[in-house]
């Protein structure tokens, strides 16, 4: 018989909120880590570099074309049987989501930058910017108002993303879920209560991220 989520919530509510503050953790450092290391990433696409540009295209294309819980099974086991490196589980994980986060923010993050009009840039120089300045001061902010809505949308997957997490047992909301069905026999109502807090998570992270680009629309 189906119990009442709200009272599946209550009872074990320590175990959803210590799963949901996990979710946060693991969703912040990923999204962190995933937009430096794509930023630079995507800045040495653009590079002149021709063999600097073909290894991170390559790196892009093996990351985007392959599923993500491999990458987390590579890091995890991968590297200890084939080079002896062993990494702590959840630190497997966590590279595992930042390199897959990476290849996505840096496609995004280029894209938005060579959609900046040229004249910008040559605007920029004129005033005596250099190359670095006209980066960071004049194109990379509006790249990254052209890309928002697309940066938003990754970031949202990508806390959806943390679940495969619970392959072991990262503490985050499904690994709580599995824990409930294990000692309590419990399965839809845990699941419901995770798909609620998922959606409250997402649900207020589209809503930041669209007030943020109404306003950098209203400042135009």
């Amino acid at each position: 018989m189906l119990q009442n989520p709200i009272f599946i919530f209550e009872r074990f509510s320590h175990l959803f909120l210590y799963g949901l503050r996990m979710t946060i953790q693991i969703s912040f450092i990923t999204i962190l880590g995933g937009t430096i290391l794509g930023s630079i990433i995507a800045m040495c696409k653009m590079s002149t570099i021709k063999p600097l540009r073909f290894i991170v295209t390559t790196y892009i294309e093996v990351i985007r074309c392959t599923p993500l819980l491999l990458q987390i099974y590579i890091f995890a086991f991968g590297l200890p049987l084939t080079l002896g490196i062993r990494i702590p589980q959840f630190e497997a994980v966590l590279i595992a989501l930042i390199l897959n986060s990476s290849a996505y923010v840096a496609e995004l993050i280029r894209s938005g930058i060579q959609a900046v009009d040229r004249g910008q840039t040559e605007a920029a120089r004129s005033l005596g910017l250099g190359s670095i300045q006209t980066m960071v001061r004049v194109v990379l902010p509006q790249g990254v108002k052209n890309i928002l809505p697309s940066l938003g949308s990754e970031f949202i997957m990508l806390i959806k993303e943390t679940s495969l997490a619970s392959i072991f047992f990262a503490g985050e909301l499904i690994t709580q879920v599995m824990t409930l069905r294990g000692s309590h026999f419990l399965v839809l109502e845990p699941l419901i209560v995770a798909g609620a807090l998922y959606f409250i998570v997402c649900f207020t992270l589209s809503k930041v991220v669209a007030a943020y680009e109404r306003r950098l629309a209203a400042s135009d």
